[in-house]
């Protein structure tokens, strides 16, 4: 298990450029499937979780060639469906949550898709329900083999469909997307999720010859087509990365410009951030965040505490709550933050609370946070990374804490960031991998 120590209390200062998308990576990447033509995906970033979809693709027979850092050919001329029923294929899909992605593409192509219960961050309950009644909706039969944990379906023809989906899951709206891109007729997916992520999957599926109208709405229209060609795709800059960079700049005191963020995909991420008080301009695509030495955070119209939540996009991504819970702490004034989506996530509060923040953990989904004001830093101590997001905002809570922090299962971090201490440390971090 690996750990970083860090040397807290450093400004930082200079450029930072974000990684390609993870999450929208996770969906892209499944979608080579769809066609036995190549399929060029630029921007790719190399983290665990990417890097584990794309060895399990190799798996299934997709020729894979690096083109550069950050840019990869995939050619799904020759998949092997026996693979599916491999060990190795189980071992490999069920080591990362984005595995789940592969099910769509596969269906539509070749009738049939196994997965076993994917794994990921344990970050409260994820269910698949939306998935595979979407599926079942086209015309798929599903069976769930309990005592394997494993998801098996398999369809001799899927037919479009008129579908409501009871959660407006990002996932499930992508897999049910590019199953339906080859189902005969029409299908309509209401209450859709419409992240940017989703869009670009769009746009990508468009451009292979898909049919797909109401890009950017929760309701997607998309006529089904005999098949799919290859396409050049390029993934947007990570907003959770930009978001993180933001609120590490702020609580640290320090003036960083993050280049490149696609400022018209960031939704409500930079106004949510100029809620709380934070210093920063738009300079043509690049976000310059400057010194920081106070930050007050707003209040309602009627003088209430602040309240920031999540939601489905165009609300605040759920993604970027525990990086703002930790750049609370040293704001001046109080904040709810309301994790409505996974009821784990803010458990990791009790390792701020012992490096001196004031936090009450009012339930699982909510938390009460006292600003310090920068007149008390936290102070360096050790801990456990229980997820992606929960691990880079411990990371940010120890660069701007007193004296050295630990932090183990760094692993986590890896899932979601790419070579994270490297470009940190370029501008002035003090961050030590040992293995």
């Amino acid at each position: 298990m690996g750990t970083f120590k860090i040397t807290g209390g450093r400004k930082l200062k200079g450029e930072i450029i974000p990684q390609g998308a993870k999450n929208e990576a996770l969906q892209v990447l499944s979608a080579v499937l769809l066609t036995p033509e190549e399929v060029v995906i630029e921007n790719i970033p190399a983290i665990r979780d990417v890097n584990k979809l794309i060895d399990l693709l190799r798996g299934l027979g997709v020729t894979v060639k690096q083109l550069n850092d950050q840019d990869y050919s995939f050619t799904s001329d020759n998949i092997d469906l026996d693979y599916l029923d491999s060990v190795d294929f189980r071992n490999k899909a069920k080591s990362i949550r984005g595995s789940v992605m592969i099910i769509g593409p596969l269906l539509a192509r070749f009738g049939k898709g196994y997965i076993p219960s994917p794994g990921g961050d344990k970050i409260g309950r994820r269910r698949l329900d939306t998935h595979f009644i979407g599926f079942e909706n086209l015309g798929a039969d599903f069976e769930f083999l309990r005592d394997e944990n494993f998801y098996k379906i398999s369809t001799d023809k899927l037919v479009g469909a008129d579908m409501l989906l009871h959660e407006a899951s990002v996932t499930g709206t992508a897999n049910i997307l590019m199953a339906a891109t080859m189902a005969e007729g029409t299908t309509t997916i209401y209450n859709a999720a419409c992240e940017p992520y989703v869009q670009q999957l769009c746009k990508m599926l468009n451009s292979m010859g898909a049919k797909i109208s109401g890009v950017g709405s929760n309701l997607l229209t998309i006529e089904g087509v005999k098949s799919l060609g290859g396409c050049t795709h390029r993934l947007l800059p990570d907003m959770i990365e930009v978001g993180s960079f933001i609120a590490l700049a702020t609580i640290t005191n320090s003036d960083i410009t993050i280049k490149n963020v696609n400022i018209n995909e960031l939704g409500i991420i930079p106004e949510t951030f100029k809620r709380l008080g934070v210093n920063f301009d738009v300079i043509d695509d690049d976000i310059r965040v400057y010194d920081n030495e106070t930050y007050t955070i707003d209040s309602f119209i009627d003088g209430s505490m602040m309240t920031i939540a999540d939601a489905p996009w165009p609300g605040l991504t759920p993604d970027l709550l525990s990086v703002i819970l930790v750049m609370c702490t040293q704001a001046n004034g109080n904040v709810l933050i309301h994790q409505k989506m996974f009821e784990s996530r803010l458990f990791f509060v009790d390792s701020l609370i012992d490096m001196g923040a004031q936090i009450i953990l009012c339930d699982p989904h909510r938390a009460t946070v006292m600003g310090l004001n920068k007149r008390l830093n936290l102070k360096g101590i050790q801990m456990t990374s229980p997820d992606i997001r929960a691990g880079v905002s411990l990371l940010i809570a120890a660069m701007s804490a007193d004296g050295v922090s630990t932090i183990h299962n760094i692993e986590q971090i890896d899932r979601g960031y790419q070579n994270i201490e490297g470009r940190l440390n370029a501008i002035g971090a003090s961050i030590e991998r040992t293995a």
